[in-house]
């Protein structure tokens, strides 16, 4: 199937106010199942395989993807099936839980900075530098003129790493809460999953319609052209990972990599390379 641009689909335009209500979690545009799919996903890992390949050769610049979600949204998934085709060598993943004590004795930018990726390298943030405009408000963990500030304090620390060679990517796993019901259920019912749940998953459903407005001032004031927000349909979590890594490999391809050029002298190499024959 021919595929529109994935990234203009999806993609929260800079300014833009998100109303997530509006935006059905179990959308599939332009697919009817899984099947019709499963070809388009195979092309796109292969190619998000090569690209990355592409981009640690070249090693001018990098890539960092932040996956956020409520409880159950699909994270691991993703990073699992779409993303844990890449090469491991240039690729790390990197998880924000609640701070330690020397995390918390900085501003709350200090950690996600030291782990953000250097040049020819992918970092996938698991949650990431939004927990602060996003669980912290909904638990009121801070002032709200602290967490306020945050936004802006957000949008220049994306802008710096744009201007440093780091391409972003930023996925909202937009999911319902009667899907994410049925994952907690289907956990339970799981032995190899049961690890998984905890009371806090449940507890947490009370803030729902607390998340979502937190999410959408997320969205709406952090999606930028350096750094954009995307909201990806997560119930069907074969679109999820189709959608994602569509995206993923139209930026990469936006950015016209080049392989770089030998280092050494290939005539001389060559010579040695046929000396060593006719002596072997």
């Amino acid at each position: 199937m021919a595929m529109t641009s994935f990234i203009q689909r999806f993609k929260v335009r800079p300014g833009k106010n998100i109303h997530l209500p509006e935006i059905d979690t179990d959308a599939t545009p332009g697919y009817k199942n899984k099947q019709e799919a499963k070809g388009d996903i195979a092309d796109c890992v292969q190619r998000l395989r090569d690209l990355q390949y592409l981009l640690y050769a070249e090693n001018k610049r990098s890539l960092l993807i932040v996956l956020q979600g409520l409880d159950a949204s699909g994270k691991d998934g993703v990073i699992r099936h779409v993303l844990g085709y890449m090469n491991p060598q240039g690729c790390r993943v990197t998880s924000f839980k609640v701070p330690t004590a020397e995390e918390a004795a900085h501003d709350f930018l200090w950690r996600v900075h030291k782990a953000v990726p250097g040049r020819g390298e992918v970092v996938i943030f698991n949650r990431s530098h939004y927990e602060d405009v996003l669980v912290v408000r909904v638990h009121k963990m801070v002032p709200k003129p602290v967490w306020e500030r945050r936004y802006d304090k957000i949008n220049e620390f994306e802008r710096l790493l744009a201007d440093n060679g780091t391409h972003m990517l930023k996925f909202f796993l937009h999911i319902g809460p009667e899907e994410q019901l049925r994952r907690f259920r289907k956990r339970l019912e799981n032995p190899r999953k049961r690890w998984k749940i905890s009371e806090a998953d449940y507890r947490e459903r009370q803030y729902w319609d607390a998340y979502q407005n937190a999410y959408e001032d997320a969205l709406s004031r952090c999606s930028s052209d350096d750094a954009p927000w995307f909201v990806i349909p997560a119930d069907k979590k074969w679109f999820r990972n189709l959608a994602i890594s569509r995206i993923v490999v139209e930026s990469l391809e936006s950015l016209k990599m080049q392989w770089p050029k030998p280092q050494v002298d290939l005539d001389l190499i060559r010579l040695k390379y046929h000396e060593a024959v006719e002596n072997s």
